[in-house]
């Protein structure tokens, strides 16, 4: 009975894959389509071809219809076209509507098959969807009726012509298009396979991010002098931009040039004895007229390429210079190329939306230009939560109201680096609150990790480089399928995904099931921690590598970037907050530290589970499933090292309020075991990984300053955790000894002579001191450190209207002080009187003079004003010139570049001096 049932059920089978399937037997397959079909859509034919023929098929081409004995037909061409309506004439098919923009259809009737579209690229990805359900089945699926078309407009990857590291002679951005540079940038084959892969994605736009990329690849009749590369290498770049472009258009993707302003090429700005860039610097005639030209011989050369405008960072970020930068140099520069051309059809330009004030700016803008994006940071330069809110939220939507389309960008992902990302889940969930929240409705997509060193990963594999592309398929294949439809059941997704892996790994759907699990277990826990626990979305934070305790208890210090926690988080409480309201027995609010650090927990033994059970069924690409295995291990340490170290910084703030000597020796242990894990994170990176974090210049700050390529690797950054945990034993044992211990006393700082320029006005850093000539505030309580410095008297009013410039010569090295304000103020609500602090998620060149960090934080207050920063510019012997933007600042003198200022705490504030407890651990 038995063996009976199983002929029974082998039966069905054949059955139903009849339904299904028609064996191919080498049938012959007619492909019908017009001789005037596009580049666009001869690339999919081509595809299908290759396809069918793999199916075991005899293929053949025609441009007319004819009858096919025993054999296919199918027909690609225009719905509206009349080979399509005669390919139609006496068929029985569905009615389908019109699919619109980038859509298609594909019907059957018996052995006929039509695929319809109204535009190229329509027609691409019907036959790329018939192609994969061949692919799929090894043959022709029965009776087809689909329509399809993409939700988002656009669907883009990045890359960057950029480095880890800067190069000799040069700041950010600024990398011409070289052989030397940009080997891979040359390679044909790399192209190919990139483009291919990104049309099986069914991606639209491929971004070239560069600082000035106009010197590389075009000659300014008026500027031939501007030009950075040699002329062979000139005419290497004319040849490689065309192939790319040709190539790209083939697969329906549109290649958009990225650029930063205001960035002058470096023989350009030789010789005109000026800076490549400068943020202070105001818009000038000659610098205006020479982007303009660019832009305008650009556009002549390459018009099918798009332009990415980057308005801040390389000039300052709100404010009027904006908007006439934008009108009156890049849009008609654009329109100058049309016009040399004799074209009127205007090429896109994408706004990104940063450091800039966007919103005006466009309201300034499309009067004069209709083809216009917005792009604007969807996590900023990480990926924390799918549901961004707040102030954040609301310009993004602000954005989506224009009247074009925003783009969301998944921006450099920090807090990912360097290990494998793949939760589907999560992805799913986030292009969901692009549409739903943020009013998006296109994806712009950073590499999942080692951004500044494409295209290779960080991963160490026997001294050879693994591509990115390769590694992380999972990462672009999930943002583009949700790109294209964002609303899928979960449960169906859970089973695709699934058969994806186990395709991927040669093993049963099941297996497949638990590394999905494992992907989506992970991928929680570095959204979570610095969520949570950060310091700032941007990459000065690589969170891989961990934190220091006086980052975790005095975030303030570090510059606390607070968008971070009312933007790109649930609503919570950060660990200060949470310490605080425990002391005051209040009740928390939202997502708290101590639910994080049970949740990662979880997540990061139940992804070890899961790729463990998974791993006996690998039979495909099993080196591979070892280095993702090894990452689930990874992210596990990680969470444990981050959740025992939160815990440790929670007794640690509570002996802040409590002064109970047993909060510390509780927090002890605690930080004992999480340097315990983060050696076992040591171990498990130790020759599989080259480096945590990609960046490796002085803008990385958090946990360790990296300079010259220094503190990437754990091993590296475990030398001050173990410091930190010794000092802290140290400091216990002593306050146990002596009731009275206080912290280290800061030395006073030292006045330096400089000559200053012109007639300026000093007063001395002392109580009741008048800091401004046009208001009657004064100076009402200081660091200790700062009394007796010898400062200047700037109007506030003048510094608002044209910034501050201070000439000095000096003889020796100096520092320069200025003290920043601590000011809070709504995005976009227009210009504050205060001069904003150097901030590196805005600024790449905030660190220039070792300006970026705060030497002492809440070192002063005048009365009526916030507390303020002080803040340190080195500058070299020699007559220089600090320059800042506009807002007010406070100018607190000059000392010796040698006296060194280790950043700390003073506490002082407008409601008294604040106990800071940082001294435990340094």
């Amino acid at each position: 009975m038995l063996f009976s049932m199983k002929k029974v059920w082998a039966f069905l089978f054949l059955v139903i894959c009849g339904a299904e399937l028609r064996a191919s037997g080498g049938e012959p397959v007619l492909l019908v389509y017009s001789s005037e079909i596009s580049a666009r859509a001869k690339f999919g034919i081509e595809k299908l071809e290759s396809s069918l023929k793999t199916a075991g098929f005899t293929v053949t081409s025609s441009h007319q219809l004819k009858k096919v004995k025993n054999g296919w037909t199918i027909t690609i061409a225009g719905l509206q076209s009349p080979l399509y309506k005669e390919a139609l004439s006496g068929k029985i098919v569905t009615s389908l509507q019109d699919p619109g923009k980038e859509g298609f259809s594909i019907q059957s009737s018996g052995k006929s098959i039509f695929i319809g579209a109204s535009d190229a690229s329509g027609l691409l990805y019907g036959c790329l969807e018939l192609t994969d359900r061949i692919n799929d089945k090894r043959n022709i699926p029965a009776e087809l009726s689909i329509q399809d078309k993409p939700e988002m407009v656009l669907r883009g990857a990045c890359i960057g012509v950029q480095k880890p590291y800067y190069l000799p002679g040069r700041t950010v951005y600024e990398y011409p298009y070289t052989p030397e540079t940009f080997p891979w940038f040359y390679d044909k084959q790399h192209w190919i396979q990139y483009l291919d892969s990104m049309v099986t994605n069914r991606m639209n736009s491929l971004y070239l991010w560069n600082g000035h990329p106009f010197a590389s690849l075009v000659r300014v009749k008026d500027y031939p002098y501007a030009v950075e590369v040699d002329d062979a290498t000139f005419k290497k770049n004319e040849e490689i931009y065309r192939f790319l472009t040709t190539e790209a258009d083939k697969r329906g993707i549109w290649v958009i040039q990225m650029f930063y302003n205001i960035i002058v090429s470096k023989p350009f700005a030789e010789k005109h004895n000026i800076k490549t860039q400068e943020r202070e610097r105001p818009i000038v005639p000659l610098i205006a007229d020479y982007t303009r030209k660019s832009i305008a011989a650009f556009v002549e050369k390459y018009p099918n390429v798009g332009l990415m405008v980057c308005l801040g960072e390389a000039m300052e970020g709100t404010g009027p210079d904006d908007i006439e930068w934008f009108t009156k140099t890049i849009i008609p520069g654009v329109q100058d190329g049309l016009k040399a051309l004799g074209k009127k059809e205007e090429p896109p330009i994408v706004l990104r939306a940063h450091d800039t004030d966007a919103p005006s700016v466009m309201k300034a803008a499309l009067p004069l230009y209709k083809n216009l994006y917005t792009e604007a940071k969807f996590n900023g330069e990480a990926l924390t939560t799918p549901e961004p809110r707040g102030q954040w939220a609301e310009l993004h939507q602000t954005l989506s109201r224009l009247g074009s389309v925003q783009i969301e960008n998944v921006h450099i992902l920090a807090n990912l680096e360097p290990f494998r990302y793949g939760s589907a889940d999560f992805i799913q969930r986030s292009v969901q609150g692009m549409h739903r929240i943020m009013g998006g409705n296109g994806l712009h997509l950073y590499p999942q990790a080692s951004y500044w060193d494409w295209p290779y990963s960080a991963d160490s594999v026997k001294g050879q480089r693994l591509l990115q592309i390769e590694r992380d398929w999972i990462w672009y294949a999930a943002w583009s399928r949700y790109a294209w439809k964002a609303d899928r059941s979960r449960e169906k997704e859970i089973i695709f995904w699934s058969d994806r892996l186990a395709l991927h790994f040669g093993c049963s759907p099941e297996q497949g099931r638990l590394i999905l699990q494992a992907y989506e277990e992970s991928g929680e826990i570095a959204p979570k921690l610095l969520r949570r626990f950060g310091i700032t979305d941007g990459n000065r934070q690589t969170l891989t590598l961990g934190m220091l305790m006086t980052q975790l208890i005095n975030p303030f210090r570090y510059g606390l970037f607070t968008l971070l926690y009312e933007g790109e988080s649930p609503e919570g409480e950060m660990l200060i907050q949470y310490a605080e309201k425990e002391w005051k027995k209040q009740p928390h609010i939202g997502e708290t530290p101590v639910q994080i650090i049970r949740e990662v927990q979880e997540h990061g033994q139940k992804s070890v589970s899961a790729i463990d059970l998974a791993a006996i069924g690998v039979t495909k690409n099993k080196e591979e499933f070892q280095r993702l295995k090894n990452d689930m291990y990874c992210y596990r340490a990680l969470a444990k090292h981050f959740a025992q170290k939160a815990d440790a910084a929670l007794h640690a703030l509570r002996y802040k309020y409590s002064n109970d000597i047993a909060d510390l020796d509780r927090s002890l242990p605690l930080l004992q075991q999480s340097v315990n894990s983060y050696k076992e994170l040591v171990e498990l990176t130790k020759g599989t990984y080259l480096y945590a974090n990609s960046m490796q210049t002085q803008q990385r700050k958090i946990p360790i300053r990296g300079v010259n390529g220094t503190f990437k690797t754990w091993a590296e950054v475990l030398v001050p955790f173990e410091q930190e945990l010794a000092h802290f034993t140290r400091s216990i044992d002593s306050l146990k000894k002596s009731a009275a211990l206080t912290p280290v006393k800061v030395q006073p700082l030292r006045n330096e002579e400089v000559k200053i320029a012109g007639s300026p006005r000093f007063y001395v850093i002392d109580s009741l001191s008048q800091v401004f000539p046009d208001t009657a505030s004064s100076l009402i309580d200081i660091a200790p450190a700062l009394k007796g410095l010898k400062a200047i008297r700037l109007s506030s009013a003048i510094q608002f209207e044209n910034g501050t410039s201070v000439q000095f010569t000096n003889n020796k090295p100096v520092k320069v002080l200025v003290g920043y304000f601590k000011f809070k103020q709504a995005a976009y609500s227009g210009r504050s009187k205060f001069l904003k602090a150097p901030e590196l998620e805005t600024n790449a060149t905030a660190n220039e003079y070792g300006q970026s960090e705060a030497k002492i934080t809440n070192a002063l207050v005048v009365k009526g004003f916030p507390p303020v920063n002080v803040h340190s510019y080195s500058f070299k012997p020699g007559t220089n010139t600090l320059k800042l933007e506009k807002g007010a600042c406070l100018i607190l003198g000059f000392i010796s570049d040698d006296q060194l200022i280790k950043p700390y705490d003073a506490g002082i504030t407008p409601d008294g001096v604040k106990t800071e407890i940082d001294w435990l651990f340094e």
